[in-house]
């Protein structure tokens, strides 16, 4: 089994950033990709953006291009999202996730493993 544990959420303003963290721990040999999920008040859960965790190759939601940034240290089993010119529309509890379905789509939210979620608030 692996463990997931979100932190670095808190309070920013509009065009502020905020970098949030997820370390991993237990049987982190296992982890092959891992995903950035976020859910908004009312809203469905939403795919931010996913990390090969061998590779380093990423993809990011249309929403979220070129404004954040998801990277990973192997070596501390932490994977890392950058969040930079946030938007009040960004606020939401933000969730890791590791391995995503093998055959299907990382967007899915059928990941193995999940973080308990820390909340991220951009006041306008």
């Amino acid at each position: 089994q692996v463990q997931l544990v979100e932190s670095g959420g808190g309070l920013v303003q509009t065009g502020g950033s905020v970098k949030l963290s997820c370390a991993a721990s237990g049987r982190t040999f296992r982890i092959y990709a891992m995903g950035w999920f976020r859910r908004a008040p009312g809203k469905e859960r939403e795919f931010v953006g996913g990390i090969s965790w061998a590779g380093g190759i990423t993809n990011y939601e249309d929403s979220v291009k070129g404004r954040f940034t998801i990277s990973r240290d192997t070596s501390k089993n932490t994977l890392y999202l950058q969040m930079n010119n946030l938007l009040p529309e960004d606020t939401a509890v933000y969730y890791c996730a590791g391995n995503p379905p093998i055959s299907g789509s990382w967007k899915s939210g059928e990941y193995e493993y999940w973080g308990q979620g820390t909340q991220v608030t951009v006041s306008s």
